[in-house]
């Protein structure tokens, strides 16, 4: 299998996964801003999935930026991502038509904890062909550190879910922030690396 194949399999599922998202968002059969209000913690939860779903899009494909050649490790590990991604619409749409109560929170916070091991396997596998001395790997063994302090901070997230809403959302804002921006290191490897070989 080719790079640019996994590619446009794996953007095309995580597509799917965000139109599934949007269609929670059931139109109000009354045309009141009471009736469209009623919607937010639906919206709300969308909102995240979204921005979550999102930062996986933009740090997934810097990360496959670093393939060289696609191994079966890489294809299935790379599946198991989307699986776990794939169930974000599920675990979404169920914290919001529950109003975020205490469980679904825990649940939906162990549905992200599953996608950040998953992403963290696939980033294990795709290092494993990657020189070790190389910049390249240095700069992904950086981002693999805060891989690790995401899966920590979901796991907080889980257990607060179920007693303390309020540490799940510092916990999952926290490794919002840690994510939102794809590491640039990376890249500056890859331009490195790139001009080495010309």
């Amino acid at each position: 299998m080719t790079k640019s194949r996994l590619e446009a399999f794996s953007d095309g599922v995580i597509a799917i996964i965000i139109t599934i998202m949007v269609l929670e968002l059931k139109i109000p059969h009354e045309a009141t801003l009471q009736a469209l209000s009623e919607l937010w913690p639906i919206f709300l939860s969308y909102l995240l999935s979204f921005i979550f779903v999102a930062i996986y899009w933009g740090n997934h494909h810097h990360l496959l930026h670093t393939v060289h050649h696609v191994t079966s490790g890489i294809i299935w590990s790379n599946m198991g991502l989307l699986f776990m991604l794939s169930l974000i619409p599920f675990t979404t749409g169920w914290m919001g038509e529950n109003h975020f109560a205490n469980t679904t929170i825990a649940v939906y916070s162990f549905n992200l904890l599953l996608a950040a091991i998953a992403f963290y396997i696939l980033q294990k596998t795709i290092m494993a062909q990657v020189s070790n001395h190389s910049k390249l790997v240095v700069a992904l063994k950086k981002q693999e550190a805060k891989g690790f302090v995401s899966v920590v901070l979901y796991i907080i997230a889980v257990v607060g879910g179920l007693y303390y809403p309020f540490i799940s959302g510092v916990a999952i804002g926290i490794t919002t922030i840690l994510w939102l921006i794809p590491d640039k290191r990376i890249e500056a490897a890859l331009s490195e690396e790139r001009a080495t070989h010309q």
